[in-house]
Order: structure tokens, then C-alpha cells, then sequence
């Protein structure tokens, strides 16, 4: 019988760089042309130029199977992706949420529905508490867990300070979107506070995961090693 011991490791990698890459990349493109995607869609569905109230709100339009399956696509990606244990997690309850999110759509606005129900009115609530949530992990993301990488010089590298902006701007956005919310905060324009929220949100978290994908070729990360110059008169 022969050893176990003489067998050689087993690679327990759960996915090889170019499909954690893939992943990120497909996260990254959604996010980033989401918010782009519904306002130009239900215009031209609706032969005019027909901005949303929020995001959430295109739920109740044309475009509701292109939000609901966006979100459900992110929500798939982020479940799928594995990278440490650390984002595997929370890649996990990110996707979750993201699902949860499409699945529970927001209560109805009074143009649609003038007196909602009580069980719509419980949909979204729980629609706004997993919306928060998704928004708080995706913040987390940028902040904690993308910009690590080690210092150069006292230095971070381009790349890191893109993952703190978008970060510090998802928080910045969802701030003012409760605020408003809570405040009934307007001003006199067709585009509301919590689509310009959501969206800016959605766009932030999508060009991280975009960068981070190593699509955006400024700030890839050279993993390459540099070859060592042959020595004179080799």
C-alpha cells in the first residue's frame, strides 16, 4: 500500500485569477451601466423623457425586468465569487441582498398605487432594509477589503485611492438619501435626491469592482515579475 504522504498536495483554490477577474468584471459592468440602462430605457419605452424617482421605482415601469434582472445578476456573481475567506462571506451576503432586493420591490408610488396596501407597505420596508444593507456591505468592500494593498514608499497605489472614493462616496450618497427620505427633502427638478443617490451609489461600487477587475488597464495590478538583466558578458 502506498503512502499518502508521498502524493502530492491538492490545490484547495476554489478559483483560479482569471475567473475571480471574469467575476469581478461582470459585477463591475452592471453596476456600471445600471444606472444608465433604466432612465434611457424608460424614455424610450415611454417615447418621452421620462426620468425615475429612484431607482427602486423602475420596478413599477417598462424596465422592471431589466432592474430586477440586473440586480438578480449581480446578486449571482457576488454568490459565485470566491476569493478569500474574508470576501467569500461577504461577497455572499452582498449577493443574497442583491436578490432580496429585486425580489422585494419598493411600495408603490402614489402615482401607480394612491392607497397601497399593508402588505406592500411591509414589502418595502423590507425592500429599504436590504437595500441598506447591500449598500453597507458593497461600502465595506471599497473601504476594507479592496484598498489593502501595502504602502510603496509611504505611498498607496492609484488604485487604492479609487476603492476610497468610490467607498466614501457610496456612504455619502446613502446618508443623504435616508436624510432626505426622512426630512421629505426636494428640490424642483425631475431628478430626484434618491435616484441621483442610488444611482451615484451603484455607478461608485461599479467602477471599484470594474478596477479591481483589471479591466481598466491604468490601474492594473503588475503581478508579472520583472526579469533580471543578464549579467555582463554572459
Amino acid at each position: 500500500m502506498s503512502d499518502r504522504s508521498d502524493q502530492p498536495a491538492v490545490d484547495h483554490q476554489d478559483q483560479d485569477a482569471q475567473t475571480v477577474r471574469r467575476l469581478r468584471l461582470g459585477v463591475g459592468a452592471v453596476g456600471f451601466l445600471l444606472p444608465i440602462v433604466l432612465p434611457v430605457g424608460n424614455s424610450l419605452t415611454s417615447a418621452r423623457v421620462a426620468l425615475l424617482s429612484s431607482m427602486s421605482a423602475s420596478y413599477y415601469t417598462h424596465m422592471r425586468n431589466v432592474f430586477v434582472g440586473g440586480l438578480c445578476a449581480i446578486g449571482v456573481f457576488l454568490i459565485c465569487y470566491r476569493h478569500d475567506r474574508r470576501e467569500d462571506r461577504l461577497s455572499s451576503v452582498a449577493g443574497v441582498l442583491a436578490i432580496l432586493v429585486a425580489l422585494f420591490p419598493m411600495e408603490p408610488p402614489a402615482s401607480v398605487t394612491p392607497h397601497p396596501s399593508t402588505l406592500q407597505t411591509t414589502v418595502g420596508m423590507l425592500h429599504l432594509g436590504f437595500a441598506a444593507g447591500l449598500f453597507g456591505v458593497l461600502a465595506y468592500f471599497c473601504l476594507r477589503l479592496f484598498a489593502d494593498s501595502p504602502a510603496t514608499g509611504g505611498r498607496r497605489p492609484a488604485r487604492d485611492w479609487v476603492y476610497l472614493v468610490c467607498g466614501w462616496v457610496i456612504v455619502a450618497c446613502v446618508a443623504v438619501v435616508a436624510v432626505a427620505g426622512v426630512l421629505h427633502l426636494a428640490w424642483d427638478s425631475p431628478l430626484t435626491l434618491p435616484y441621483l443617490g442610488e444611482a451615484v451609489s451603484v455607478f461608485a461600487f461599479g467602477v471599484a469592482w470594474l478596477v479591481k477587475s483589471e479591466a481598466v488597464v491604468t490601474f492594473a495590478r503588475r503581478t508579472a515579475p520583472t526579469a533580471p538583466s543578464a549579467a555582463p558578458g554572459a
